[in-house]
């Protein structure tokens, strides 16, 4: 059995890449003004911000089903899982 801490990371780590996936071209602009303006101090609190955004953006998506919906839209599309539910249906399981 896996451990809860892992588990825990695991989770914290799935909340931040799904703000990330989502908020992915903010990023540029952090870079463009970190260019822009030379002022790594700003530019830093942009980033650490960025990623705080991320990972509560991320936390909200899956509290409110989004990750779920993209999920299944996936698997519409995925030749495995269209021939399992087609063996589902026609009770061949």
């Amino acid at each position: 059995m896996v451990s809860m801490k892992l588990y825990k990371l695991a989770l914290h780590k799935s909340y931040f890449d799904k703000g990330y996936s989502v908020l992915n071209y903010a990023k540029y602009m952090i870079v463009f003004f970190g260019f822009a303006s030379r002022d790594v101090r700003t530019t830093l609190m942009f980033g650490i911000a960025y990623a705080v955004i991320c990972y509560f953006f991320g936390m909200y998506l899956y509290k409110v089903g989004y990750a779920e919906a993209e999920r299944e839209v996936e698997n519409q599309y995925d030749r495995f899982a269209k021939e399992v539910r087609h063996h589902i249906k026609n009770g061949k399981v």
